[in-house]
């Protein structure tokens, strides 16, 4: 089918009204989940095919999150999709005031590679339990999980309900060229650029996914070995593909050799002597994504790791040293397991660093200081982040997650991703059993004087 002609069926039943009802919403979600638990060993084959994502990794940040996600959801749903009633102006007297939740309509769900079926199915769950039609296109680099995305859709929902949609630029740009009533995306700056410029065309609103240079500071108070330990996990899942991994490490000076040392044993704790040798060590996408890691680790000081196995799409866990603001590794996100280090010696420095780039879409601090912390948190812009920690705060349902200025814009995750899917329609209910005058001609300076007196 034509993907003219699956947009036209989604709206067609979307004007039916039967996903604004709550119960058929809470039935699809409930067969979602059942799909997704029949086919957890499959999903996790996909990502091992796809990424060599252990099954661990594969559970621990995709399936088990978009479960807990949906059971979040399901026992919330009810609540979030009533209207509220709303306080009254003492000038709308006797006036009743609600807030209805509204869904958008047909959307459109446009995922990445890196996390090919959390990034798809988790923003699907806030559409559907708004009450929308939807359309989600798959990446072409995550073709085995696409593949099963496209099972457990089929098998869950109508396609005039959810349909998928794979295929590479020209599917995009089809689906772009469609008039969506909400578009969320998640991928690069670059695309997302295009997808706000072709969203504009029919003012659709969108929700842009994206990530930046997400920097991790480390000052003298930290607590060094558990942030070595919890910077190497950060950066090591999914080998550094993942749009929140620490970019870069900004440490003090007084305590840089030690956190290195602490760094290196902790990779070699988790991944063994020859990481690229571990089994469990997830692989980077293609051969493209490789060579372009392999050229912005070429001219750097390789103080650990460095080796690359083009065959087998792997490269080791790498940690550069004195790095220069304007080399290539510190120009472009990296999104891979390389981990420039840079050193300051007081924290103004680390907010001027931080403040020469994007905001970014995370920023992790490990710090024993409250100072350090509230400067850093209060001066610095990002999406989210963690103090003492990296990736957490991704795993809760109740923090929203999104980016800001050139990470992103709008954010889901529980009730949040409910409300990125919904429009609250404000509604006045007056009465007709009172109606008060002065608002009507003829204007008089005694009315004037009187709303003045109200409206201070």
């Amino acid at each position: 089918m034509k993907i003219s002609d699956i947009v036209k069926k989604q709206k067609e039943f979307y004007n039916s009204n039967v996903t604004k009802n709550v119960d058929y919403r809470i039935k699809t979600l409930k067969k979602l989940k059942e799909s997704i638990i029949k086919n957890q060993d499959k999903i996790s084959m996909a990502l091992k095919k796809d990424l060599n994502k252990s099954e661990f990794e594969s559970y621990m940040s995709e399936i088990g999150v978009v479960l807990s996600e949906l059971n979040y959801t399901l026992k919330n749903i009810k609540k979030w999709s009533k209207t509220r009633r709303i306080k009254s102006a003492f000038t709308q007297f006797p006036a009743k005031c609600y807030s209805i939740p509204e869904s958008y309509g047909v959307v459109l769900i446009m995922a990445t590679w890196n996390y090919p079926f959390l990034l798809c199915i988790e923003p699907l769950i806030s559409a559907i339990a708004a009450g929308n039609c939807a359309v989600i296109k798959t990446s072409r680099f995550a073709n085995a999980t696409s593949e099963i995305i496209i099972d457990i859709v089929i098998e869950t929902f109508s396609s005039q309900h959810v349909a998928v949609i794979k295929g590479g630029i020209e599917e995009c740009n089809q689906l772009l060229n469609e008039k969506f009533d909400y578009i969320f995306f998640t991928g690069s700056y670059e695309v997302g650029k295009i997808v706000m410029e072709k969203a504009s065309k029919n003012l659709t609103p969108v929700t842009l996914e994206l990530g930046g240079k997400s920097p991790c500071i480390v000052d003298d108070t930290a607590n060094l070995e558990l942030a070595a330990k919890r910077i190497v996990f950060g950066k090591i899942l999914n080998a550094g593909q993942t749009c929140v991994a620490p970019d870069y490490l900004l440490v003090n000076s007084k305590i840089k050799q030690e956190l290195i040392k602490n760094i290196k044993k902790y990779i070699k704790i988790f991944l063994g002597d020859n990481a690229i040798n571990n089994p469990d060590y997830p692989n980077i996408i293609n051969l493209n994504h490789v060579l372009r890691l392999q050229n912005l680790i070429k001219n750097e000081s390789i103080i650990f790791g460095g080796k690359v196995d083009k065959k087998r799409l792997k490269i080791e866990p790498t940690l550069l040293d004195k790095v220069k603001l304007d080399s290539p590794v510190m120009s472009e996100e990296i999104f891979g397991p390389i981990l420039p280090i840079i050193s300051y010696k007081k924290i103004d420095e680390v907010i001027n660093i931080v403040k020469h780039y994007e905001k970014p879409l995370a920023l992790y601090l490990f710090t024993n200081s409250k100072q350090n912390e509230e400067k850093i948190l209060n001066e610095l812009s990002f999406g989210g982040g963690c103090v003492n920690d990296t990736i957490m705060h991704l795993a809760s349902t109740y923090l929203q997650f999104g980016g800001v200025g050139g990470s992103g814009m709008g954010s889901y995750h529980g009730k949040n991703g409910f409300d990125t899917f919904t429009h609250y329609k404000s509604v006045l209910k007056q009465s007709n059993i009172i109606d008060l005058p002065i608002r009507y001609h003829k204007y008089t300076d005694k009315k004037l004087k009187f709303i003045k007196k109200v409206l201070k």
